[in-house]
């Protein structure tokens, strides 16, 4: 058992009624908008039973316009996918000048962005699974024979495993790229890792219940995800209940030290910030961790793993959505005069 599992995280306490009139965003129109709608659910009763005025808005249904109109004070993101976690909501957002949870418009941007994220972390040195971007089956054919079976096929800028396919031999790869390229014109052939699934929940508080500045991000411990057949797809992740998942990991104690430590190395590379949940295969043959990709605005239904860490740092999940709210911040100045004749 890892001894990380002992260490609470400490936190500085927030009143949820001075966080002002709070939009939960979710819904929306990516391919995540079922989960979205149970995340941002949950995060409504969440911050509601600790006394914050918070309000559901379904980014599908109300302009965001609206957000300014109704004087919302600050948004927590619950949104998964496009057009909530890839960056264009955030710059809204900082249009707008309303703060908002989770990474800023770049971080976001990029990390929703399987192949652009992988150049980062290479350059970085972080360790991540060989790769290859193609544009038609005949490129998945000459990834396999590069990478080998089996392989992962799947949309650039997706989530949640959706247009997945593991690809065992030749005969599946058109119909891999088919599934992958309905989702994205970008397709990602990735070498397989074959070992223990694992993911890493990062949080970032704030440093007192005065200030906005944020403490260093923290990783939480680690999750151990153990899926039916090894197969953690779409199904098993929200609404299955034979995967099982492990926290504390029963991983040595090195180990899951040196997977939390890449995650923090994870999200700084990104430029993150609030709050993230890295994923990451361990493989079988030496224990070598691989970073597979940051999620930016992470899953918080009762399936989720954010929540399942947090409460083995002594965290309810109550707590956790009123520390990522009150992280909330946006990146422009009003008071800031951008134009050229402040220059």
């Amino acid at each position: 058992m890892s001894h990380y599992s002992h260490s609470p995280l400490q936190t500085a306490p927030v009143d949820g009624k001075a966080l002002g009139k709070v939009a939960v965003l979710m819904g929306g129109t990516s391919a995540e908008r079922e989960v979205s709608l149970m995340s941002g659910q949950g995060v409504l009763a969440a911050l509601r039973s600790r006394g914050v005025d918070a309000h559901a808005f379904d980014t599908a249904e109300q302009p965001l316009w609206d957000l300014k109109r109704q004087g919302f004070d600050r948004c927590f993101i619950a949104l998964h996918g496009r057009g909530g976690e890839d960056g264009t909501l955030q710059g809204m957002l900082e249009l707008l000048h309303i703060p908002y949870t989770g990474p800023g418009v770049m971080a976001s941007a990029m990390a929703m962005d399987k192949v652009l994220t992988k150049r980062l972390w290479q350059a970085d040195g972080l360790p991540t699974p060989a790769w290859r971007l193609v544009d038609s089956s005949q490129g998945v054919a000459q990834a396999l024979q590069d990478l080998g079976a089996p392989m992962i096929v799947k949309p650039a800028r997706e989530g949640s495993t959706i247009g997945l396919t593991k690809v065992m031999d030749a005969t599946q790869c058109a119909q891999a790229y088919a599934l992958a390229a309905r989702y994205d014109d970008e397709v990602l052939c990735e070498q397989f890792i074959d070992g223990e699934e694992t993911t890493c929940a990062l949080l970032q508080v704030r440093r007192s219940d005065s200030g906005e500045a944020l403490a260093a991000v923290q990783a939480l411990p680690v999750v151990r995800i153990v899926a039916p057949g090894g197969n953690y797809d779409y199904q098993n992740k929200y609404f299955g209940e034979a995967t099982q998942y492990h926290c504390p990991s029963g991983l040595p104690a090195e180990l899951e030290q040196r997977i939390r430590h890449l995650s923090e190395q994870a999200f700084r590379s990104l430029g993150c910030r609030g709050w993230a949940r890295a994923d990451v295969m361990v493989r079988r043959s030496d224990g070598e961790p691989f970073l597979l990709e940051i999620n930016t605005s992470p899953g918080m239904t009762s399936h989720s793993l954010v929540p399942l860490a947090a409460r083995a740092a002594g965290l309810s999940y109550e707590e956790l959505c009123v520390q990522i709210l009150a992280a909330a911040r946006c990146d422009a100045q009003p008071g800031r005069d951008h134009s050229a004749q402040a220059l």
